[in-house]
């Protein structure tokens, strides 16, 4: 009788527990099925800029830890401490928009990210355009770049009843922060003649207030909250928009397109991963230009959203899911590093 491998044991290190879709893919890493059967998952918080002196139990360490010049003492003491032990680094923050909009000091940045990366026998990226970034840029050899495209599960997405045509309910889902360009999108929205539209924002954060007051008395903007339930908020919504700054993936993305629901995003960073399975690409980031796109769609009964696509479609027998190709992905890095 032959006796299985034992699995890897996989440590996924973390600095920032809040909410959001880091911590969702991490949930979907640590539980979903078909990555189980690949390795025992194991999640570890560690106070942001510190790391314990003790060598840990895994044969395959992951970093989803934030890149900084404070963090770099402690990742090249990971690196020491852990010599013999793949380290992988899965890049959730960093793109090419992100550097544009935030850093200053650019060359100072990309030595960071230099340095930092050198640590790591891999470094994933979440998107394609993050990952032609981050080689153009030098800041990853190519041979030590991955690409696995963050994913949840999104069964209860595909679930959802079918969307009313033409749309009369948009969707803003995520952080209330200056990342998320939801000022474009209440600006443009404002400008839309018709009365019984709706705009719903779900999510919290520093811009909250600054927000509402540029909704001012515009009954038809409704600030939902956090969306604690995310399938329920993409249920109650027609169309979703997605102006994002930066964004490195965008999972609501994907969410949207399972769900049959239209979507409309600044074609910036991880968001151009989108267009090619039915995500509609705003022409640029101005007010008019989101006008524009809104008012096509709550007028427009055509207009259908994204194609059933593998990306977007049910799972069926031989459609490779997100969920699915997230899961090979996961196997072949994990492979890769440990053979």
């Amino acid at each position: 009788m032959t006796v299985p491998a034992p699995l890897l044991r996989v440590l996924h290190l973390v600095d920032d527990t809040t909410a959001g879709g880091v911590m969702r893919v991490l949930d979907h890493l640590l539980h979903a099925p078909a990555l189980a059967a690949i390795a025992q998952h194991r999640l570890a918080e560690v106070a942001r800029g510190q790391i314990s002196c003790r060598r840990m139990k895994a044969d395959v360490i992951v970093s989803h830890l934030a890149i900084s010049w404070r963090a770099l003492p402690m990742l090249a003491a990971l690196r020491a401490r852990h010599p013999n032990t793949p380290i992988i680094h899965v890049e959730h923050s960093y793109t090419q928009a992100f550097v544009a909009e935030n850093v200053r000091h650019k060359r100072r940045f990309a030595t960071l990210l230099r340095q930092a990366y050198r640590l790591f026998d891999k470094v994933v990226a979440v998107s394609r355009a993050q990952a032609l970034w981050l080689a153009a840029s030098g800041a990853v050899a190519p041979s030590r770049l991955a690409l696995i495209r963050s994913c949840v599960d999104l069964s209860a997405f595909r679930a959802v009843p079918a969307v009313q045509r033409p749309a009369r309910v948009i969707g803003a889902i995520g952080r209330l922060d200056r990342q998320k360009g939801f000022d474009t999108l209440i600006a443009a929205f404002r400008r839309l003649p018709q009365p019984d539209l709706a705009l719903h924002i779900y999510g919290e954060g520093p811009e909250a207030a600054p927000l509402r007051r540029l909704a001012g008395n515009d009954r038809r903007i409704r600030f939902m909250g956090f969306a604690a339930v995310p399938v329920a908020a993409m249920a109650a919504v027609d169309v979703v928009a997605m102006p994002s700054n930066w964004e490195a993936y965008g999972l609501v993305a994907i969410e949207a397109m399972a769900a049959g629901r239209g979507l409309l995003v600044n074609p910036v960073d991880g968001l151009t991963d989108h267009l090619a399975h039915g995500a509609i690409g705003v022409t640029d980031t101005s007010v008019e230009a989101w006008q524009t796109a809104l008012l096509t769609q709550t007028q427009d009964t055509q207009i259908l959203g994204p194609r059933p696509t593998p990306q977007a479609a049910p799972a069926r027998s031989g459609v490779d899911t997100p969920e699915r190709v997230f899961a090979q992905d996961w196997a072949h890095l994990l492979h890769s590093v440990s053979c």
